[in-house]
C-alpha cells in the first residue's frame, strides 16, 4: 500500500493538479479549445518529438518491434470489444464508438507526462512513448477515418493531412538526426530545450480545458462497460502480449502503462462531427478518466515490479 500511495502522490496527483487547473481556467474563461490543440500540435509537440528521440539511446529494430506489438495489440482489441459490443446489442453507430474509445487511448496528453513522471525524464522510455503516440495518431487518421465511413476521396484527403502536420517531421527528423548522429547548432538546441520543457504542464492544462467541454446527461451500463475494457482488460491483454513478446525493463513497463490510459479526447471529437449521439462516447471518456486516478496508480506498481 506504501509502494501505492507513493505512486499516486508523486505521479498521479502532480497530472491532477495541472489537469483541474485547466478545467477551472476553461469553465472561468472560455478558451477557444481549437487553439489550444493547434498550439500544442504545430509548436510544442513536435520539438518535444524531435527532443527526445534526438537524444535518445535507441536500438531501432526495437522501436520496429514495438510498431509491430502495438499493430497487433491493436487488432485484438479491435476483436474483442467488437464481439462485447455484439453481446451486448449495441446498434452499430454506438458500436463504433464504443470500439473507438478502447482503440484510440489517450497515449499523448495523459501519456507522456505520465511517463515523464515514472521514467524521471528518461529520453529511452520517452522514445518508446513518442512511438506510441506517432501510432495512435497514425491509427486515427486511417482506421479513425475509414470506420466513419468516409468517402474514399476523403480517406485519402485525411491520411494525406497527417504528412502535413508538423508532429510527423518531428518524428522524421528525430530519428534521422539521431540514426545519422547529426549535431543540432547551439543556439537552435537552446531554443528547442526551451520549447520542449514546456510541453507537460501545457498538454496537462489542455487535457483539463478538453475535459471540461465534455459534458452528458445519462450514464449508461454499455459506457461503463467500455471504460472497464480500456482500463482493466486493455492492460491485461498487454501483458500476455508483453510475455509473448518476450519484452521486459523499460520497454515492456513503458507499453504497460501507456495501454492503461483511459480513452482518448479525440474519440469525443469525432463522435461530435460523425455521430447521431456525441455523449455516448463523452460518457466513455469521462468515466474511464475518472476511473484511471484508480488503475493507473496500480498498473504502474505491476509494471515497476514485474516486468
Amino acid at each position: 500500500m506504501s509502494d501505492f500511495m507513493f505512486i499516486f502522490i508523486n505521479v498521479m496527483l502532480p497530472i491532477a493538479i495541472i489537469v483541474i487547473i485547466g478545467y477551472v481556467v476553461q469553465l472561468r474563461f472560455k478558451l477557444d479549445r481549437g487553439t489550444l490543440a493547434k498550439l500544442m500540435i504545430n509548436y510544442i509537440m513536435p520539438v518535444f518529438i524531435f527532443m527526445n528521440l534526438f537524444e535518445a539511446d535507441m536500438e531501432f529494430t526495437l522501436l520496429l518491434s514495438v510498431l509491430l506489438f502495438l499493430i497487433l495489440y491493436a487488432a485484438l482489441t479491435f476483436v474483442l470489444t467488437y464481439f462485447i459490443g455484439r453481446a451486448m446489442g449495441l446498434e452499430p453507430g454506438h458500436q463504433i464508438l464504443f470500439t473507438n474509445s478502447n482503440l484510440f487511448y489517450n497515449a499523448g496528453n495523459y501519456g507522456v507526462p505520465v511517463n515523464d513522471l515514472v521514467f524521471r525524464s528518461d529520453p529511452y522510455a520517452m522514445s518508446v512513448q513518442i512511438m506510441m503516440v506517432f501510432f495512435q495518431n497514425m491509427f486515427a487518421y486511417s482506421y479513425g477515418v475509414v470506420s466513419l465511413r468516409a468517402a474514399e476521396s476523403g480517406k485519402w484527403k485525411a491520411l494525406l493531412g497527417y504528412f502535413k502536420m508538423p508532429i510527423f517531421y518531428g518524428l522524421a527528423l528525430g530519428l534521422i538526426f539521431n540514426f545519422f548522429n547529426i549535431g543540432v547548432p547551439a543556439s537552435v538546441y537552446i531554443s528547442f530545450d526551451y520549447i520542449s520543457d514546456a510541453m507537460i504542464g501545457t498538454v496537462l492544462f489542455i487535457l483539463g480545458a478538453q475535459i471540461a467541454g465534455i459534458s452528458f446527461r445519462r450514464i449508461r451500463i454499455s459506457a461503463v462497460a467500455a471504460s472497464f475494457i480500456r482500463l482493466i482488460i486493455g492492460p491485461v491483454l498487454t501483458i500476455v502480449l508483453l510475455l509473448l513478446f518476450n519484452l521486459d525493463g523499460v520497454v515492456a513497463q513503458a507499453i504497460l502503462i501507456t495501454t492503461a490510459m483511459p480513452s482518448a479526447v479525440n474519440s469525443t471529437i469525432i463522435a461530435q462531427q460523425y455521430s447521431d449521439d456525441p455523449e455516448y462516447a463523452a460518457e466513455i471518456v469521462m468515466f474511464s478518466t475518472l476511473f484511471s486516478v484508480v488503475t493507473v496508480p496500480l498498473v504502474i506498481y505491476i509494471a515497476l515490479n514485474v516486468f
